[in-house]
């Protein structure tokens, strides 16, 4: 048995980021979970143009649309993002996303 999902076709209903989060533009965002592996949560999560703060959860992700970059507050080198960018979070890395062209990831937390 194989469970199979298209991330690229998955409709998302994407919602503003909060305000307080909100560092440039109007970004959105959207996800849907697919389902679970190894006691954890898979599925798609996507991001409009412009930029916003997170803090992380423990994630695995693979970027399959897109672009933008990803910079730390603990000032380690920002990471650019295209499709096929594998990255892992610790929990509580504190980031700032900027999207420049909307960006679809695949993730595992």
């Amino acid at each position: 048995m194989i469970d199979h999902a298209e991330a690229l076709a998955a409709v998302l209903s994407h919602e503003p980021v909060p305000a307080e989060q909100v560092v440039a533009g109007q970004p959105t965002t959207g996800s849907v979970a697919l389902g679970t592996f190894a006691g954890r949560e898979y599925g798609v999560w996507e991001m409009s143009p412009g930029a916003m703060s997170d803090v992380e959860v423990d994630e695995l992700f693979v970027v399959v649309a897109g672009g933008g970059r990803i910079e730390f507050a603990d000032g380690s080198a920002r990471v650019e993002l295209l499709p096929g960018s594998v990255g892992r979070f610790d929990a509580g890395t504190a980031t700032v996303w900027t999207v420049t062209e909307t960006l679809r990831k695949i993730y595992l937390a």
